[in-house]
């Protein structure tokens, strides 16, 4: 059975295959990254990693906030990167049947971050697709404002 980290950010529930979470850690000092995708917050340094800390809500169309204290940072893996997300709490762990996820495209087109829906027994989270969080382009003003910073 798929296991799942499951967060909050603002009135959303979200999960993250676990497969792909490092760790979570506090919020931190985030150095903003002149000329970077638009999700992209800025970098921060942990453990002698710059990773670069992508804000989800503006892949949900949300306003950015500012990092607060209480703010929680995951260490995950995109498959072509490491990356840290911002979001507000993690609520813990879930498992579901493989079966029981719907796949996020026949609900709402073009919505390519989020892989599908389950419906736990708390409510229903979306899964989200990290491959996909960052498209090609913004992928390569990424590594191009990484490598000017």
């Amino acid at each position: 059975m798929p296991q799942i980290m499951v967060f909050r950010l603002d009135d959303l529930r979200l999960g993250l295959s676990l497969s792909s979470v490092e760790r979570v850690v506090r919020s931190a000092w985030v150095e903003p990254l002149p000329a970077a995708p638009r999700a992209i917050v800025g970098v921060v340094d942990i453990g002698g990693r710059v990773l670069p800390v992508i804000d989800l809500r503006h892949c949900f169309a949300r306003a950015r906030r500012r990092i607060e204290p209480g703010d929680c940072f995951v260490l995950a893996h995109t498959g072509r990167r490491g990356v840290v997300l911002q979001l507000d709490a993690v609520d813990g762990l879930a498992t579901y049947e493989a079966d029981a996820a719907v796949q996020a495209g026949s609900i709402v087109p073009g919505l390519t971050h989020v892989a599908g829906v389950v419906k736990l027994d708390d409510g229903l989270v979306l899964i989200e697709d990290l491959g996909q969080l960052l498209s090609l382009d913004d992928e390569r003003l990424l590594e191009e404002a990484l490598d000017a910073g």
